[in-house]
């Protein structure tokens, strides 16, 4: 489900922001873009609103993976009201990190795809968060000799692709 009124979350994702930056005497700036502006160019988000952070707490945002950029866009999803399914419908990003990430998940796909293609076993990527998982399932799309399922439980939850009709027998049942 789309959401609503892009003006409206995004003025209070702008409030919620400029609460948060100023209480926690973070040296952060943000952009705000809402509706078809936001959309992924690479289509691996299914986004409506995106921000923009900069500054020089950036490296705060972004140290451990982006743990800290993750809870933010987490929290954010919640103050517009997000149920958990539509959390991909708002993404922040920092110092460009999200965009190198996904750039990092596309070559990923394209170097595992050589490998099932060359050897045909099934090829398992390291755990990863749901959004991540979501966008290497997305960036397989393209693939049409391959298939991808995920596999695990909780943090320990990863993709596995592998020859299209080839689904391994120990995620038949998953």
């Amino acid at each position: 489900m789309p959401i609503d009124d892009h003006a409206g979350s995004a003025q209070k994702l702008a409030s919620f922001l400029k609460m948060l930056i100023s209480t926690g005497g973070l040296r952060l700036k943000f952009r705000i873009t809402a509706g078809a502006g936001a959309a992924d160019p690479d289509g691996l988000e299914a986004r409506e609103i995106y921000i923009e952070l900069s500054g020089p707490d950036v490296p705060l945002l972004t140290q451990r993976g982006g743990e800290l950029l993750r809870a933010l866009e987490h929290v954010a999803a919640k103050v517009i009201r997000l149920e958990n399914e539509e959390h991909d419908k708002l993404s922040l990003d920092a110092g460009n990190f999200k965009a190198l990430r996904a750039q990092e998940i596309r070559l990923a796909a394209e170097t595992a795809a050589e490998k099932v293609r060359h050897n045909g076993q099934p090829f398992s990527f390291a755990p990863m968060s749901s959004r991540e998982r979501r966008m290497l399932h997305l960036a397989f799309r393209e693939y049409q000799d391959l298939e991808t399922s995920s596999s695990g439980e909780g943090m320990r939850r990863f993709v596995v692709v592998y020859p299209k009709g080839k689904r391994p027998s120990a995620l038949r049942d998953r």
